[in-house]
C-alpha cells in the first residue's frame, strides 16, 4: 500500500516542467535560428511549388468483345489494367502525345511529369500531369488520354486483320476444293463445304464490326484554377512548425551539453549550497570600490550581500570569511572590497586581507585616508581605506613568497587569521582555487568560503571541484555571489578561454595589473530582488 503523496510532492512534476522550460528558454537565439530555418524550408516550397499545377483526365478501357457472336465466345474480354498501365507509360504513346502537343523531342521529358494510376476495383485509367501552366497541363493531359486510345485501337485493328486474314485463307482454301469439285462433275460433299464457307464468311464479316476504339474518355482534362497540393499559407505554417520543433531539439541538445552553470540552481547543486546574491557584473573600467562612494542597484546588491551574510549562518556572523573565485579573480576583488565596504557601513570594525599576490595590489587601486590618526593600532603591512560615507575599513596586503612567477605560500595570511580579534569581522581574498592551492590551507582556519562567479562563466565541473577541495581541506562553503552579466556569445567564449589567454598572454596568472588611481564607473544593469535567502 503506497503512502499518500506529500504536499511537495503534489507539486514537484510542474515544478520540475517549469525549470525544463526556463531552461529551454535561455536558449532564444538557437530557438529563433530553428524558427527561421523553418520559415526558409518553408518559402522554398512555396517556391518550388508556385504555379504547379495538375490536370487530371479518366478514361474507360473497353473490353473486346463480340456482340455478333452467335456462339458466346469472346475475342479477349480480360483486361490486364497493370499491362495497360505500363502501356500508357511507354514510349510508343509518349510519343503520340508529344506528336499532338507539338514537342516530338520532348517526348521522355513528358513521361517525367506523368502520372497513370488505376483505381481499385476499375477499368479506368486516371491520367494526371503536372507543370508551371494550367492550360498547358490539360493539354498535355487530354494529349496522353487520346494517345494511350489511338494506340488501343491500332493495335485492335492489327488483332481484327489478323483474326480475319486467317479466316479468309481458309475460306479461300475451301472455295478451291468446291470449285475443284464441281469441275469434276462430282457434288458429293460439297453442300457442306458451302455451309461451312458461309459461317466462315459471317464470322470474318462480324469480326470486321467489331468496335476497334480502345475505350470512352469519361473525364476530359480541364486547366486547373488553384495549384495543386498545399497552398501558400499551409506551407509556411508547417515550415514554422517544423523550424519550432527543430529549435526547441536543439536548445535542448545545447541545455544537456552545456558545461557552464546558467541558473541559480545549477549553482546550488553543484556546491551544496545557497547562492546568497546575484551582483551586477563590474566592468571592465569601473571602480573597484562603489559602496560608500557611489549609489544605484550595484550597491544595493552589495548591502544585501552583507546583510545575508550577518544575519545568515553563525559562523560567519562576526568571523572569517575566506573570498574565493574558481578561476579569475576580477570579481572576487569586487566582491571583497565592496562587501568589506558594506560591512563597515553597518559599524563593524572589518579587516581586509589581500592574498592574491598580484602586484600592484589592491592598495594602489584604492583611496587610502591620510592622517597619522588613521594609521594608529595597524597590523603590519596594514593601510585604511577611505570608504566615502561607509565609513574605513583596515586593508592589510599579504604577498608571500614567490619563486619566479609561481606562488610558493601565504604565511603572513595564516598568521592574521590566528590573531585576528573573534569579534572582528575579517574578509581574506584569496587567488583563484583551482589555479593556485594556497587557499586550501586558508580554508579550514576560517569560519566559512564565499565563491564568487560569473551565472554565464563559470563552469559546473569547477564548482563541484572546489566545494570537493574545500570539503577534503575541512573548510566550510556559505554559500556563493554570481555576477549576472550578459550571456556570453561564442566568439566571446572561444577569446576567454583558457588556452586562448595563455596562448596571447592574458591568462591571470601572467595578466597586467590595472592601473592604479580612481576611474570613472560605468552604470550596470539592475540587480535583482532581494529575494534569496540563506536558509535556500
Amino acid at each position: 500500500m503506497t503512502s499518500p503523496a506529500g504536499f511537495d510532492d503534489r507539486y514537484e512534476d510542474p515544478d520540475q516542467l517549469r525549470d525544463q522550460v526556463r531552461r529551454l528558454l535561455r536558449y532564444r537565439a538557437t530557438i529563433v535560428l530553428g524558427v527561421l530555418l523553418g520559415l526558409l524550408g518553408g518559402l522554398l516550397l512555396v517556391l518550388l511549388r508556385a504555379g504547379h499545377y495538375t490536370s487530371t483526365s479518366e478514361v474507360l478501357v473497353r473490353s473486346r468483345t463480340d456482340p455478333f457472336n452467335t456462339f458466346g465466345v469472346s475475342v479477349d474480354n480480360q483486361v490486364s489494367m497493370s499491362t495497360e498501365r505500363q502501356i500508357a507509360l511507354s514510349a510508343n504513346v509518349a510519343a503520340r502525345a508529344a506528336k499532338a502537343v507539338g514537342q516530338r523531342s520532348r517526348a521522355d521529358a513528358l513521361l517525367t511529369d506523368l502520372r497513370v494510376t488505376n483505381p481499385k476495383d476499375t477499368q479506368v485509367l486516371r491520367f494526371e500531369y503536372s507543370t508551371g501552366d494550367p492550360k498547358r497541363a490539360a493539354r498535355v493531359t487530354n494529349a496522353f488520354a487520346q494517345a494511350y486510345l489511338a494506340d488501343r485501337q491500332d493495335r485492335s485493328k492489327a488483332m481484327v486483320t489478323r483474326m480475319t486474314a486467317g479466316l479468309d485463307r481458309q475460306i479461300s482454301a475451301l472455295s478451291k476444293r468446291v470449285n475443284a469439285m464441281k469441275s469434276d462433275g462430282s457434288s458429293a460433299g460439297t453442300a457442306g463445304m458451302q455451309q461451312q464457307i458461309g459461317i466462315l464468311q459471317k464470322r470474318a464479316s462480324d469480326i470486321r464490326a467489331y468496335d476497334t476504339s480502345g475505350g470512352d474518355i469519361v473525364r476530359r482534362a480541364e486547366p486547373a484554377k488553384r495549384p495543386s497540393g498545399p497552398g501558400p499559407g499551409w506551407l509556411i505554417g508547417l515550415g514554422l512548425i517544423g523550424g519550432l520543433i527543430l529549435g526547441v531539439v536543439f536548445a535542448w541538445l545545447r541545455s544537456a551539453l552545456e558545461p557552464r552553470a546558467r541558473s541559480v540552481g545549477e549553482v546550488e547543486g553543484a556546491l551544496h549550497a545557497p547562492v546568497l546574491g546575484i551582483l551586477p557584473e563590474p566592468g571592465p573600467d569601473g571602480a573597484l570600490l562603489e559602496v560608500g562612494r557611489a549609489d544605484g542597484s550595484r550597491v544595493e546588491a552589495y548591502r544585501a550581500l552583507a546583510f545575508r551574510l550577518r544575519r545568515g549562518d553563525g559562523r560567519t556572523a562576526a568571523g572569517t570569511l575566506m573570498i574565493v573565485a574558481p578561476k579569475g579573480a576580477q570579481g572576487a576583488e569586487a566582491v571583497a572590497v565592496n562587501l568589506a565596504a558594506a560591512l563597515a557601513e553597518c559599524g563593524d570594525d572589518v579587516l581586509l586581507v589581500d592574498a592574491t599576490a598580484q602586484p600592484p595590489g589592491l592598495s594602489a587601486r584604492l583611496p587610502l585616508s591620510d592622517g597619522d590618526s588613521a594609521q594608529a593600532d595597524l597590523p603590519e603591512g596594514g593601510v585604511v581605506v577611505d570608504a566615502g560615507t561607509a565609513g574605513r575599513f583596515t586593508l592589510r596586503t599579504d604577498s608571500g613568497r614567490t619563486t619566479g612567477d609561481d606562488r610558493v605560500a601565504a604565511p603572513m595570511t595564516a598568521c592574521a587569521v590566528a590573531d585576528a580579534d573573534p569579534g572582528r569581522p575579517a574578509l581574506f581574498l584569496v587567488p583563484p582555487l583551482l589555479e593556485h592551492a594556497d587557499g586550501l590551507a586558508l580554508a579550514r582556519r576560517v569560519d566559512g568560503v564565499l565563491v564568487v562567479g560569473g551565472l554565464h562563466d563559470v563552469r559546473r565541473d569547477d564548482l563541484k571541484r572546489v566545494r570537493e577541495l574545500i570539503g577534503c581541506s575541512g573548510g566550510h562553503v556559505v554559500g556563493a555571489a554570481l555576477h549576472n552579466g550578459t550571456r556570453p556569445g561564442v566568439l566571446r567564449r572561444v577569446l576567454g578561454s583558457d588556452w586562448v589567454r595563455r596562448a596571447t598572454g592574458r591568462h591571470p596568472s601572467t595578466a597586467p595589473s590595472a592601473p592604479a588611481g580612481p576611474v570613472v564607473a560605468k552604470p550596470a544593469a539592475p540587480a535583482q530582488d532581494d529575494t534569496l535567502s540563506a536558509s535556500r
